[in-house]
């Protein structure tokens, strides 16, 4: 789209948007990204006068809003042009929700809703607000403000509704969720989302990979490992081969959650998307060197809780357990094992305080999460295991 000599062009060309229903022309025209926005000659402080003699309703106070919100970000004033984008968007969702029947605005609001996510993480940057995160949760409460706009169009045709919206605004909100810590704010959204009556793959492509990304690292949190696999697959899948940033930070989430499933990562794979801080980590759960995954814990710390998976590898501590004690199992050649030598094992991988009581407390959750098929005789200080599949696959047992 060519550049913009005069405020009357680029008004007159906002308007022919308009009259055309040309929603992603006019998105652009309203989006703090478009090279306009940095145009001395179009970021007005008071462009009321202007706007009107050339732009029609409901476009006008919208259009004029965001002139001054641009004139107001070329001045570094972020926490003045954020209340005129939140204006923006307020007036935007008065007048689409008036629309009966048309969804052609749909890619303006999600622009409008872009655009106010990002100046409010510009206000929190510079430290702007009385309390954290001020900014973030008034931008969340606009643009939810636009999700129930959408998700309460029951009248129009599929084609024409509304809800086509609702999965762009869904992945703002989770961003603005999960910078914040605010995650069982994100429920009510999914259900509405997974409560749609016509088939989710019609939204686009780049929405429906950002959504399961979230949706994934949103399972994770649930301890539900199983969806979290199924949604971050998705995810990393679809996201194209040249996205090499965003397939890396899909796999930072989708590598911790398929080791617990049972399923350890290559080295191509981890080298190719600079993920080593994973390849000490595999190394140890697949050895059950205990202290090997304790010391990879301690050197990447920064890096996996910077991330929010430390927790999440924490868990993998069991399932270490589990492949060392199929180690003693295997050397000894017997089904009843002597607790004392799981206690040996632990004590040569000097794992902390580790006594005949620290064992059979490891043994009773491992048999109770299905990783041993057994029972312990406490009198007898031994574990008797079955002789049909002692140690069953960690993918048999990996939703436990």
């Amino acid at each position: 789209m060519a550049s913009f000599l005069h405020l009357d062009t680029y008004l007159d060309t906002i308007e022919r948007a308009a009259q055309r229903r040309d929603g992603r022309t006019l998105a652009s025209l309203l989006s703090l990204s478009h090279q306009h926005a940095e145009n001395d000659r179009l970021c007005v402080e008071n462009p009321e006068l202007e706007v009107s003699g050339r732009v029609n309703p409901p476009w006008q106070e919208v259009v004029a809003t965001h002139l001054r919100t641009a004139w107001s970000r070329r001045r570094g004033a972020f926490d003045e042009a954020f209340d005129c984008q939140t204006i923006i968007v307020q007036a935007f969702s008065r007048a689409f929700q008036a629309m009966e029947s048309e969804n052609w605005p749909l890619p303006v609001m999600l622009t409008l809703a872009v655009d106010l996510r990002r100046l409010a993480c510009r206000c929190a940057a510079a430290g702007y607000g009385k309390k954290p995160h001020e900014h973030l949760e008034k931008a969340a409460d606009s643009i939810m403000g636009l999700f129930r706009v959408c998700a309460s169009d029951s009248r129009a045709t599929m084609e024409k509704s509304k809800k086509w919206g609702m999965m762009g605004l869904c992945n703002q909100l989770f961003k603005i969720y999960f910078r914040i810590n605010k995650l069982n704010l994100c429920k009510p959204m999914v259900r509405a989302i997974d409560n749609l009556v016509w088939p989710k793959d019609r939204f686009s492509l780049a929405q429906a990979i950002t959504y399961n990304y979230y949706t994934g690292r949103k399972a994770i949190f649930e301890d539900n490992f199983q969806d979290a696999q199924k949604f971050l697959s998705f995810a990393f899948h679809r996201c194209h081969r040249r996205a090499h940033s965003n397939k890396r930070q899909i796999l930072i989430y989708l590598i911790p959650v398929r080791m617990l499933l049972g399923s350890l990562p290559r080295q191509q794979l981890l080298r190719k998307y600079s993920l080593l801080q994973f390849s000490g980590i595999a190394t140890a759960v697949r050895s059950g060197n205990v202290l090997q995954l304790k010391q990879e814990l301690e050197r990447n710390e920064q890096f996996f809780i910077s991330c929010g998976i430390y927790l999440i590898l924490e868990k993998l501590r069991m399932i270490t357990y589990r492949n060392l004690f199929k180690k003693v199992f295997l050397i000894l050649g017997s089904f009843q094992l002597d607790i004392a030598a799981f206690t040996a094992a632990l004590q040569f991988l000097q794992e902390e305080d580790a006594d005949a009581e620290l064992t059979q407390c490891i043994v009773a959750n491992l048999i109770y999460e299905g990783k041993i098929r057994g029972y312990i005789a406490y009198q007898q200080q031994k574990l008797v295991v079955s002789k049909q599949q002692a140690f069953p696959s960690i993918f048999a047992c990996g939703s436990n």
